[in-house]
């Protein structure tokens, strides 16, 4: 880590939060205000005519602004082509707005909320090939519950690691490619104009506030619901995907490191970092740990599946606790337990 990211000294900024209502912008606009910056929300939530794709909105809503924290966005797994267009219009089509909006306003720094699952399936190793890339897991594998994919040369057992940031992006589904633009139309506009922009490509974020049933919410999400209705959760599978569950206030905290630290950037450039807490879990751990903080009932692992699901993707996060200095306070076991037990 430099001296100049360790001991920066940071004034307030006036940041604008798009998507600040939802359930990771408003964690990050009381993140914000805490570390002494001025906020400034635009969701469709607040006002219903505050749409990130209307440029005369997102005009107005930069005036006066130091930075974006990008956080609209339709979210979910986008596995078929139905709502191609919907991911499309929200995902790309409104950061691109946006960036040409700034570009003309003048601001020049930007956090974007980017995914993991641009990398498709996570890092493996064989004990022959060394590191691979398996392709798409076919139906009848998973109609067999045949769910660990093999290596692609010997068909070997693989062992699932972690990935870095320069690994080959492999988005799998709609929604996926559509994170991935947004990182190119970023990277663009910060060749174009100068800017500094930083994608904080983010795992599976869970805590107070995430939304109940609804086709876009986390698997944690899920699970807690059954288990206020007294349902058991379902665990799709064999409930042995490797998932990292990163608390949703770690998650603002990295936002606003990222923020303070885009004054001390180089301009021109995007860099994507890894934001997990850096200690997976399979979901079945996470679906107990729910489970028994909520006092049952027990999960029931029902090997049903869903296209378009990775089995194992769990990414390094060490180049932004190394690089910015943030680190994970919440551990899983007490963010589960809060989690459970929340109210909302």
């Amino acid at each position: 880590m430099t001296e100049r990211l360790l001991f920066r000294s940071v004034s307030s900024m006036r940041v604008l939060v798009t998507g600040g209502a939802g359930f990771i912008g408003s964690h990050i606009v009381t993140a914000l205000a805490t570390h002494g910056h001025e906020p400034f929300v635009l969701d469709r939530a607040v006002r219903p005519g505050d749409d990130v794709r209307d440029p005369d909105v997102v005009a107005r809503a930069l005036r006066g602004v130091d930075a974006v924290c990008h956080q609209a966005a339709m979210v979910g797994l986008g596995t078929g082509f139905g709502d191609a267009a919907d991911y499309v219009g929200c995902n790309d089509l409104g950061t691109a707005v946006l960036l040409t909006a700034m570009a003309d306003a003048g601001v020049r720094d930007l956090v974007l909320a980017g995914s993991m699952v641009v990398y498709g399936e996570g890092r493996y190793e064989c004990p022959e090939h060394g590191v691979v890339r398996p392709g798409p897991r076919p139906v009848e594998w998973l109609e067999a519950g045949r769910f660990e994919p093999p290596c692609p040369h010997c068909e070997a057992e693989l062992s699932p690691g972690l990935v870095a940031e320069d690994a080959p992006v492999d988005p799998r589904n709609v929604y996926a490619t559509t994170k991935l633009a947004q990182e190119h139309l970023a990277a663009a506009w910060a060749r174009a104009t100068g800017g500094r922009a930083v994608s904080l490509r983010y795992h599976n974020v869970y805590g107070p506030g995430m939304p109940r049933d609804t086709p876009y919410a986390g698997v944690a999400s899920f699970f807690r619901s059954s288990l206020a209705r007294g349902e058991a959760p379902r665990v799709f599978e064999d409930g042995r995907q490797r998932r990292d569950f990163v608390h949703v206030r770690d998650v603002a905290g990295a936002n606003v490191v990222a923020l303070e630290a885009l004054s001390g950037r180089p301009p021109g450039v995007l860099t994507s970092y890894n934001t997990g807490s850096g200690n997976p879990h399979t979901v079945g751990e996470m679906a107990r740990a729910l489970a028994s903080a909520h006092g049952g009932p027990d999960p029931v692992v029902t090997g049903e599946y869903r296209l378009g699901d990775v089995r194992h993707i769990t990414a390094d996060s060490a180049r932004l606790r190394r690089e910015l200095g943030w680190k994970p306070a919440v551990g899983f076991a007490e963010g589960m337990t809060e989690f459970a037990t929340a109210e909302g």
